[in-house]
């Protein structure tokens, strides 16, 4: 089991919330943490664009990344969210093997 940390950048506080109930309750991620108020500078349409943003940060398993990708572009708002699997490297061995039995597939 290889544990994955996604970063998903929302509009807004509740929509950060709303997308990370929806993963949790959907055993897609072992948990979420949401930090609020943070500055996005970025290109889109052709302009540079500047935004306040909330980012979410969800523990996933290697398995489930793409699942947790699909379902978070079927719930979000944006027509491109940023989502981004990163690898952890190492940890708390009991934690990571956590993030593995509270995100196994059904039947897995």
């Amino acid at each position: 089991m290889e544990a994955r940390i996604i970063y998903i950048t929302t509009e807004n506080k509740e929509e950060a919330r709303s997308v990370g109930k929806v993963l949790v309750e959907e055993r897609l991620a072992a948990c979420v943490n949401i930090i609020d108020g943070m500055e996005a500078m970025f290109w889109w349409e052709g302009a540079a664009q500047s935004e306040s943003e909330t980012v979410l940060i969800a523990k996933t398993t290697e398995d489930r990344v793409d699942d947790l990708t699909r379902r978070v572009k079927e719930v979000h708002s944006y027509d491109c969210p940023c989502v981004v699997a990163l690898p952890i490297q190492a940890g708390n061995p009991e934690f990571l093997s956590w993030i593995g039995e509270e995100v196994k597939k059904p039947g897995g």
